[in-house]
């Protein structure tokens, strides 16, 4: 009998992507194969099952793939964040620092109803920078996040804490040793 295969299983890692010295998480392995991806969204979806989620945001950019599917297995709305310069229209920016330099992340400055439940979502947990900055801009706009869930947790970064120590629900469907 062949071994069930996890989601981790699913999840290439590439070496000295993007810059020597780092191994590279790759889940476009894991979005190709059907399997692994209804896996990875129910998977994702089971710590909330009988919450009520008004919207989900991913972000920038596997995190609109997980994302998007997830709303519409909760039937809620997606929010995009995205990085500077790509959203037409009205946005609010918030500026952060992440593992190779500093970024700004911006969202529709009516994309969140002050009140709403949100989820937020992402392929990769590092250092935690892009998911608290994303976590600020919905803050910013009323919403309150239930939870933060990622495929990969990549806990020597400190991402999982540093959401933690904000109050955050952190989920994520694996972890990898080295970053």
């Amino acid at each position: 009998m062949t071994p069930t295969k996890t989601v981790r299983d699913y999840i290439r890692t590439i070496v000295d992507f993007p810059h020597d010295g780092i191994l590279f998480r790759d889940v476009t392995t894991l979005f190709v194969d059907p399997r692994g991806f209804r896996m990875a969204i129910d998977q994702l979806l089971h710590p909330y099952a009988g919450v009520r989620f008004d919207k989900v945001v991913g972000l920038e950019a596997r995190g609109f793939i997980l994302g998007g599917a997830i709303a519409h297995q909760l039937s809620a709305g997606f929010v995009p964040i995205r990085k500077k310069g790509k959203l037409p229209g009205a946005v609010i920016s918030e500026e952060y620092t992440l593992e190779y330099g500093d970024a700004v992340m911006e969202v529709h400055d009516d994309a969140i109803q002050a009140g709403e439940k949100i989820l937020l979502v992402d392929d990769l947990l590092a250092t935690g920078g892009t998911a608290e900055a994303g976590l600020k801009l919905i803050e910013r706009l009323g919403g309150e996040t239930i939870g933060c869930a990622f495929v990969i947790d990549l806990p020597e970064l400190g991402g999982r804490a540093r959401l933690e120590a904000m109050g955050m629900d952190v989920h994520a469907l694996c972890a990898f040793d080295g970053a």
